[in-house]
């Protein structure tokens, strides 16, 4: 089977042609970060207008990429939440339409779902594994046992992670999207210069907004900043960062609930940040588990992960869906 998978939950515009025996023929991302930059942050109504002038060429290029045609296709997948509502109306708009005409079947996508699942399309995870979804809107560790049987251990009580990326690298006069800007200025930095505290230690739920105040604070103390301070700053907000998470995982384990489990997946946009992979993988060396982190272009949005989501969806019985309306506040649990 060959399958299209199309993603436009945010601001950026995918689309990719996947098999149901895990072969990416294609994988096409257009960002709209160099629009957005302007504003510092994603505008909605921007966003949804570049994904109706770019969602057509996008797919074309995904088809040629994959050197098939429309009629090539077996399934049609779209992300259908959760999202800014004019990017999912677009992108599963565009999905039954093409659906429609070509008598193909079409199946929603949770787009927490993609990601909880990407590993397996990348590193041919089995289940059971324990998760953590990292991502600009959403912050969850749970335990994936099956296709469709998730608990959700933790989530985030308000900021998501690279919510909170994003608005301290504003704070410190960083570009937009913040967590690669700010990785980069911390590689300069002294991680220990600045004490923040790493809130909730102890627990298994997150929150990331008094970490945001901290740095507020620091920043409206030294009132300008220099270089140095910037990459300090950095630093040391994301080794905050790092040890909120690893405090998450040291909590996951003590849990008897999942002593069979062996494998810690790591997946979500903020997955591509390497402070925090190499933190991880340390901490999972020690305890004997195995890290399993997809490459970095497959953590960040992309429609590829839709595809397989679709697969394993199919695959486990469920029906093509048009009636389902794209929902921006879809949960995985």
């Amino acid at each position: 089977m060959k399958i299209l998978g199309i993603e436009s939950s945010c601001d950026d515009t995918a689309a990719a042609v996947v098999t149901d025996d895990k072969t990416i023929l294609s994988n096409v991302v257009y960002s709209q970060e160099l629009t957005h930059k302007l504003y510092g942050g994603v505008v909605p109504e921007i966003a949804a207008r570049a994904h109706i002038d770019k969602i057509s060429d996008v797919v074309q290029h995904a088809l040629s990429r994959a050197n098939c045609s429309v009629d090539d296709i077996d399934l049609i997948a779209a992300t259908a939440g959760p999202g800014l509502i004019g990017g999912l109306i677009v992108g599963t708009s565009f999905a039954k339409a093409m659906a429609v005409s070509l008598n193909k079947p079409y199946i929603p996508i949770n787009h927490l779902e993609g990601h909880a699942l990407t590993a397996r399309l990348t590193n041919n995870v089995e289940y059971p594994y324990l998760l953590f979804l990292l991502s600009g809107g959403h912050c969850q560790s749970m335990i994936v046992r099956g296709y469709g049987d998730y608990s959700v251990i933790g989530r985030t009580l308000d900021d998501a992670i690279g919510e909170s990326f994003d608005k301290a690298a504003k704070m410190l006069g960083l570009p937009t999207p913040g967590g690669p800007f700010i990785e980069k200025a911390a590689l300069s930095g002294d991680p220990k210069k600045f004490k923040f505290s790493a809130p909730m230690l102890g627990r298994n739920d997150f929150s990331f907004s008094g970490l945001k105040t901290a740095v507020r604070i620091q920043v409206e103390k030294i009132h300008t900043l220099s270089k140095q301070d910037i990459s300090d700053l950095s630093a040391s907000f994301q080794q905050s960062i790092c040890d909120v998470i690893l405090d998450k995982l040291k909590q996951l384990l003590k849990d008897k609930r999942f002593i069979d489990v062996k494998q810690l997946v790591l997946g979500g946009g903020v997955g591509a940040n390497a402070a925090i992979r190499s933190s991880l993988q340390k901490a999972c060396n020690e305890r004997e588990i195995s890290l399993i982190a997809p490459p970095a272009k497959f953590c960040t949005d992309n429609a590829a992960m839709i595809a397989w989501a679709a697969v394993e969806r199919a695959t486990n019985g469920f029906a093509e869906d048009l009636e389902f309306c794209p929902n921006p506040n879809w949960q995985i649990v």
